[in-house]
């Protein structure tokens, strides 16, 4: 049920008229946001209630029978929470938006309330790897079936499609390798065949993209990363039609994968920074991936900001900007691929960004894929899944791209390098 808290009047929404009229940062302050707020506050308030609660018998039944824009439980729904979905559904050009507990419960929410036992998910092969594990090793148990093509690669995506083809799933860009999707072309391959489609637009954000302009049905975010943006807090959302998030929501409501109103809280702050912050992201990552690739001890660099980067087309006439995440692959000693005691050489030598997992923070943070992620994994499978021993996957924060620059140089000239 998608309703609004009694407290705020449906006509006030903030800001008049057409929102998409107001540039980025003005909407990532004010869409979705009541003008007046309950007590008087500029920020909304933190209902940390799991209930609540009803004058009489006949408030009970108006809300039941006249859809009152109030809450009832805390699995249901939240104030601080629409407030949220309101503002990520303005920033995204969608109808509504679901806020879920993290990326992947807004993942498996979709699929589960969209597929059943006979459908076929295709996937483009450079999604993250969880969302594929929960396909292959999950819903297969259920009897849902799912395809890998080629990243990229539209053609043998719309050949893979067949009659039980329910979805059609990809990133933009993708993680680690970058890749950039022709996001109207992907969408346009969906319309053509009755196959719903959805973009995980995490790496994005709708700074830099935003697919339902292009058909997209599904906008996929991992909340977590660059819309929180400070590392204090795990979220996912999904945005679109209200239609098609209807069974999505009350699904959620079964299955309780909500978040808390202490986190929603969190990320409307962090969203109303957004715009600056990806300024700062995409101008950061763009002069380090630069960097790096005239640096002598780099193999390549992977950033669709690059003219190297095999996506760089797509990525200039359908990106406003490429990001933080920049990956690049150490050289050795003798000129080919270093091994991943020097690679890790490298990543110890830093002083400015972190070693952690996760991305789109104020903090630079730095990781070993094959070290962080893939470390149990057979050389077969992490072959399979494009990660070598010497890739380095770096997430720019907000620093000084200067300094970035200057601590990334002295870790590669460092003579641990080579162990």
């Amino acid at each position: 049920m998608l309703s609004r808290p009694a407290a705020e009047p449906p006509a006030d929404r903030g800001l008049a008229g057409d929102n998409t009229a107001f540039g980025p940062s003005t909407a990532a302050v004010h869409a979705g946001e009541a003008r007046q707020k309950p007590g008087c506050s500029i920020t909304d308030p933190i209902f940390a209630a799991s209930t609540y609660t009803f004058a009489d018998t006949q408030a009970v039944i108006d809300y039941l029978e006249q859809d009152e824009p109030r809450e009832e439980y805390g699995r249901y729904g939240n104030p601080g929470e629409r407030v949220v979905e309101r503002k990520l559904a303005e920033l995204e050009r969608g109808e509504a938006g679901v806020l879920f507990a993290t990326g992947m419960a807004a993942f498996v929410g979709v699929l589960m309330a969209h597929v059943s036992a006979g459908d076929e998910i295709v996937f483009f092969d450079e999604c993250y790897h969880r969302s594929r594990e929960f396909c292959r090793k999950h819903l297969t148990r259920f009897g849902v079936s799912y395809r890998e093509v080629p990243t990229c690669d539209y053609d043998a995506m719309e050949a893979a499609i067949g009659p039980k083809t329910k979805f059609l799933i990809s990133e933009s860009p993708t993680n680690p390798h970058l890749s950039v999707i022709d996001v109207e072309r992907f969408a346009a391959i969906g319309r053509r065949h009755g196959v719903a489609t959805m973009i995980d637009a995490t790496l994005c954000t709708p700074y830099n993209l935003r697919p339902l302009e292009a058909g997209v049905d599904f906008v996929l975010h991992s909340a977590t990363k660059y819309l929180g943006g400070h590392n204090d807090l795990l979220a996912g959302a999904v945005v679109g039609s209200a239609e098609l998030l209807e069974p999505v929501r009350n699904l959620r409501g079964i299955m309780g994968g909500i978040n808390s109103p202490h986190n929603a809280y969190l990320l409307e702050r962090g969203l109303k920074t957004l715009a600056l912050r990806m300024e700062r992201h995409n101008a950061n990552g763009l002069a380090v991936a630069r960097f790096l690739e005239g640096h002598p001890r780099v193999e390549r660099v992977l950033y669709p900001g690059l003219e190297s980067h095999p996506c760089h087309d797509v990525a200039a006439r359908t990106l406003r900007g490429c990001g933080g995440l920049v990956t690049f692959f150490i050289k050795g000693a003798d000129g080919g691929p270093a091994d991943w005691q020097a690679t890790a050489a490298v990543i110890d030598a830093v002083r400015i960004p972190r070693i952690g997992p996760s991305l789109g923070g104020v903090e630079s943070l730095i990781e070993q894929p094959l070290v962080m992620s893939y470390w149990t994994y057979s050389p077969e499978d992490r072959a399979s899944f494009g990660i070598p021993d010497n890739m380095v996957r770096l997430a720019c924060g907000i620093e000084d791209a200067s300094d970035l620059i200057a601590d990334l140089a002295q870790a590669l000239d460092s003579p641990r390098r080579h162990g």
